[in-house]
């Protein structure tokens, strides 16, 4: 973790040392043991600086700017619905009461970085790991890792929608459960290329969706308007199929019809990855 957030007040704590201690054990404990709750830690709300909720402010303003335009339809109905502030670092807390009313989908804060299948077991209940640091001034507009502003104004908004819920839910158990080299890298490029670099067609327009995406003034722009950019019909094999790397624009990039298309092609591959599983252990 970058050497400021880890240093952040939020998360100096015996109790987020506890927590991250419990994570770091996750690799090597049976799925069915693991229990996310211990993963979890309070939100310290008077952690933050002045500087922290400065940042959220410029940051919330600028990707508003376009995103009006440029973002599904259905994750900005679920901004409004979570009612996500744009002055200052927000309390999960109040995000949590307006996603319950929803989808049951809570976010729960963490400490630092999960390993997979800490943070798979944390899908699959359906609850969100959220990072509850918030990058530098310094570092307004790249952080190479998540933070506050990635996770909740990137990814939770989506949370509030049934489809795309029940996709990630889905997700999560199938790879908690999935112990197949050979599934665990598909799932992988499955998670890069919806979850974070993910497209939509809506009302014929392409539009964003992914967090990578969505939190990101140039990437986003790169995505939409760049003419070295191929963007593919989203097909579940093919999207499986294609490696990615991160130290750079996406220059591949997949595109749904709909989030029923994604939750329905999960689940089907979902089934694939359960019934692999099972004809290993027979």
């Amino acid at each position: 973790m970058n050497a400021s957030l880890e240093s952040s007040k939020v998360i100096d704590s015996d109790e987020a040392r506890k927590a991250q201690a419990a994570a770091d054990k996750a690799p090597f404990q049976a799925s069915a043991d693991i229990d996310p709750s211990k993963f979890f830690i309070t939100q310290n709300m008077d952690g933050y600086t002045e500087e922290n909720h400065e940042v959220w402010r410029i940051l919330y303003s600028e990707r508003m700017k376009t995103l009006d335009q440029q973002a599904s339809t259905v994750f900005l109905e679920g901004m409004r619905a979570i009612g996500l502030p744009s002055d200052a670092v927000p309390e999960v807390a109040a995000i949590n009461a307006n996603l319950a009313q929803r989808t049951g989908w809570q976010s729960r804060p963490v400490p630092g970085y999960l390993p997979a299948k800490a943070f798979f077991a944390c899908l699959a209940s359906g609850q969100f790991p959220t990072t509850i640091t918030i990058r530098p001034r310094k570092q307004l507009h790249y952080l190479p890792e998540p933070d506050i502003f990635h996770d909740i104004f990137g990814h939770v908004p989506l949370h509030a929608d049934p489809v795309f819920a029940e996709f990630l839910r889905t997700y999560g158990q199938a790879a908690l459960h999935c112990d197949d080299p050979y599934h665990i890298e598909r799932l992988g490029r499955l998670f890069w290329f919806t979850v974070e670099f993910g497209l939509i067609k809506e009302e014929g327009r392409t539009k964003l969706y992914g967090s990578g995406l969505i939190s990101s003034l140039g990437e986003s722009e790169h995505a939409l308007r760049s003419p070295n950019v191929d963007r593919r019909p989203f097909d579940m094999d093919r999207v499986c199929e294609t490696p990615f790397e991160i130290d750079h624009y996406q220059p591949i990039l997949y595109v749904l019809e709909s989030f029923e298309q994604l939750r329905d092609s999960m689940n089907k591959y979902a089934e694939r990855v359960m019934n692999a599983r099972k004809t290993s252990a027979a």
